[in-house]
């Protein structure tokens, strides 16, 4: 909707009320309700938002080793813009309005901080050089029973999922709780996030779904809003619904696969695909691969954010660590899957169901597109059996303290997001790491069960 048409929606229904949020460098949702008049008023003048959100840890304590802002700068306003092609509303609060926002118009945040204006920055770079960018993510996550103060206040142990057992790809366990998994397809769909599809994964109440593709930048809002909105839903079946990547080490983790391609500036070719070729790949997609494997150590905390998100990238566990490839190969890092105009395109395995969807989303792409614009020939065969032991082309850095010194030290990051950036989120990365509580066998559970 352009601001008349909401303008007109939000005059008809007599809404008194709007909710508006921006994201995190974590990517979680910070937002509040804001009066229509006042509403009004931020679409064409935006919005004051403490920027203490870029200040602050998903715990929200401020960050020691803040540059961009923090006790030094006073904590003051950035200038939020209202992005009014985000408008929905939600269905399990009355219909409520709801909007998506960015700091784009601040050059202060929007070059450093604000990761939904870096995703805009790299989706134009791909249009000026031909490419609309497709992309959707699929989450795993898993459902407890209980309400967040009761699975805090006993101290996150003994916590029970939803069904027990593993059975992935279920009709029964679906059918044990169809008000829930009929509410998530029914209420997502409302909400302007549907669904491709939806089922059981192997784990006790895990579920797994794929929001349909889009553009990027509408991919990745809708990503963000998804897990926020499983969230919400959950709350109303007294669950709580978690994508911390690895709440338990003995159970597989949880990923957040992205799938694109690129298309041309009309969306009417496919331009992974080569019906020529024997593998049905065109060199344009072959670049793209070669890109990926090529930045993927240098730029993995954007697909790896937390230490936690570590211990699903251990050489197994459908999570991969090693620089591979294949066709329709689920072992590798990067799967290939030809077939027809539609389908063509690549699946990053790396990412967990921690990501923040504007960083993982832009650096998927701003990888594939430095493959292109450099010509990278793809000289790793693809890998036809299991790439979990194919280790002779690299492995990815082992935990978020070296994936993070990899990153700060980079010149491929700098190029790709800027030396603002890559010194902003690297210090929130180290800063991470630094919270790490060893004597505390639940810190983890504490810090990442429900925000992340």
């Amino acid at each position: 909707m352009d601001k008349q048409e909401i303008l007109t929606k939000i005059k008809e229904r007599n809404f008194t009320k709007i909710k508006f949020a921006v994201a995190d460098i974590d990517g979680i949702l910070r937002g509040k309700y804001i009066h229509k008049d006042k509403f009004l008023n931020a679409l064409e003048n935006g919005l004051g938002f403490c920027d203490v959100i870029f200040g602050w840890d998903c715990a929200d304590k401020c960050y020691e080793n803040s540059q961009i802002t923090g006790w030094h700068t006073g904590y003051p306003d950035a200038k939020a813009s209202i992005a009014t092609e985000t408008y929905r509303q939600i269905p399990w609060e009355d219909n409520t309005p709801f909007l998506l926002g960015d700091f784009s118009n601040d050059p202060k945040y929007a070059e450093a901080a604000c990761s939904r204006s870096l995703l805009k920055r790299i989706a134009a770079q791909s249009e000026e050089m031909g490419f609309i960018p497709i992309f959707s993510q699929e989450f795993e996550w898993f459902n407890f029973l209980g309400t967040p103060n009761e699975i805090a206040e006993a101290g996150y142990k003994d916590m029970q999922p939803i069904t027990p057992g593993m059975f992935g790809y279920s009709i029964l366990r679906t059918s044990l709780n169809q008000p829930y998994f009929n509410d998530l397809f029914e209420l997502l769909q409302q909400f302007d996030i549907p669904l491709e599809g939806m089922h059981t994964e192997t784990g006790p109440g895990v579920m797994e779904a794929t929001v349909i593709h889009d553009e990027i930048l509408a991919a990745a809002d809708k990503a963000l809003l998804f897990k926020s909105a499983v969230k919400e839903v959950a709350y109303k079946h007294n669950f709580m619904a978690t994508f911390m990547v690895k709440w338990n080490e003995n159970l597989p983790g949880c990923g957040g696969h992205i799938h694109q391609s690129l298309w041309d500036l009309d969306k009417k070719k496919n331009l992974f695909l080569d019906a020529n070729s024997t593998d049905g790949m065109s060199s344009t997609m072959q670049h793209y691969i070669a890109g990926l494997l090529k930045c993927l150590p240098e730029i993995l905390p954007l697909f790896a954010p937390n230490p936690n998100s570590y211990k699903r990238l251990s050489g197994g566990d459908w999570a991969p660590r090693t620089l591979t490839w294949g066709i329709d190969n689920r072992t590798c890092a990067v799967r290939a899957i030809p077939g027809s105009e539609k389908s063509t395109r690549i699946e990053l395995r790396v990412p967990g169901s921690d990501t923040n969807a504007y960083l993982a989303l832009g650096a998927s792409l701003a990888a594939g597109l430095y493959g292109i614009k450099n010509k990278l020939p793809l000289e790793i065969a693809p890998t036809k059996g299991n790439g979990y032991l194919e280790t002779g082309n690299g492995m990815l850095p082992d935990s978020l303290e070296k994936a993070t010194k990899k990153m700060a030290e980079s010149e491929i990051a700098n190029e790709l997001f800027g030396e603002a950036f890559v010194k902003y989120f690297t210090l929130t990365r180290e800063w991470e790491c630094q919270q790490v509580d060893n004597n505390d066998p639940q810190w983890e559970l504490k810090r990442y069960f429900e925000i992340i």
